[in-house]
């Protein structure tokens, strides 16, 4: 069962927690196809969408822009012909916080419709 699902990102403040090892684990076995890397010392969740063209990619770019949006939580995005790479971390807090898995989700079920 995917416990990200319908759930909405919550607002962080410095002081909110990162995501301990094991919550990454299981949470980013919820969101398959995403990578975490450490990029100096902060953890980031990544994936890349493939696409047939330059104008797909920027409409995807566009809508997860809407989604992010209304979630509050803004990811860093590359657009390229045929390609996007979407990056999530919580800046507040330098690392994953499950806000970064629910907008994977929310990311790839945009990527999917």
């Amino acid at each position: 069962m995917n416990e990200l699902i319908n759930q909405t990102c919550v607002m962080c403040t410095g002081k909110t927690p990162k995501l301990t090892n094991t919550e990454i684990e299981r949470l980013n076995s919820q969101v398959p196809g995403w990578t975490v890397s450490n990029s100096d010392g902060v953890l980031q969740l990544h994936r890349a969408y493939i696409f047939n063209n330059f104008n797909d990619s920027i409409e995807f770019t566009n809508a997860i822009a809407v989604m992010a949006e209304q979630q509050n939580h803004h990811p860093a995005i590359l657009t390229e012909w045929g390609k996007v790479t979407v990056t999530w971390w919580t800046h507040t807090i330098k690392g994953l916080h499950s806000n970064d898995f629910i907008c994977a989700l929310q990311t790839d079920k945009l990527f999917n419709s």
